[in-house]
């Protein structure tokens, strides 16, 4: 019975081409160094599952998001735990993706034919640091509130538009409820829709050439 549905859906969906292209290819010679791509997929997935199940308690207004944070951690019944993987699990995401990039970079894995699959990994390691500098706010208390206004202020010393970059990000001329709301949705919305698109191409593109050789001593 499996087997038919199997078939069945195999000859309509290419399951087994699927199957084939991405989990049975072949694979150059590789060392552990090889695996940080795969472990930051894996603590993004977290990140994801655990942002989900917080979202449901938090409160992004400046009068209840300390208390829905107070909350989560006390009140809900393995907050604490959810809470402590999404705190921790951004800095190891950022970590860890970026010793890839260094294994990338001293590996030479960025030239040709990979010059678009270091492009998008660039982009999802700013992508990750915007996602933990919005994060952050969130708990609204004060290291996060100033630690922000910091942050906002020397974004907006850039020369020329830091003025506008200051007021886009918070709102205003000063932290306030605008501000966490504005952090609120580019966290949970915003990054994370640009993130989803570029990890598909960034993953298109690492199954499409392939793994890169580690480099001999000519090379």
């Amino acid at each position: 019975m499996a087997q038919n549905v199997y078939d069945w859906l195999d000859e309509r969906l290419g399951l087994q081409a699927i199957y084939d292209a991405i989990l049975d290819r072949e694979v150059p010679k590789v060392n552990w160094w090889f695996t940080l791509g795969s472990a930051s997929l894996f603590l993004g997935l977290m990140q994801g599952i655990t942002g989900i199940l917080l979202s449901v308690y938090y409160v992004p207004t400046p009068d209840h998001a300390y208390d829905s944070i107070t909350y989560i951690m006390t009140g809900v019944k393995f907050g604490w735990l959810i809470l402590g993987i999404h705190h921790w699990g951004a800095s190891l995401l950022i970590l860890t993706a970026f010793i890839h990039m260094l294994r990338v970079f001293f590996y030479g894995a960025y030239k040709y034919p990979r010059e678009v699959t270091w492009i998008t990994g660039v982009m999802l390691l700013i992508g990750a640091l915007g996602m933990g500098f919005t994060g952050y706010l969130l708990p609204w208390n004060q290291r996060s509130y100033w630690a922000t206004t910091v942050g906002t202020e020397i974004a907006g010393s850039v020369p020329g538009i830091g003025n506008i970059i200051l007021r886009i990000l918070r709102g205003g001329t000063d932290l306030s409820a605008l501000t966490l709301s504005r952090f609120f949705s580019l966290h949970i919305w915003i990054f994370p829709a640009i993130l989803l698109a570029v990890v598909l191409t960034h993953l298109y593109l690492v199954i499409r050439l392939g793994i890169s050789n580690i480099p001999d001593e000519d090379s």
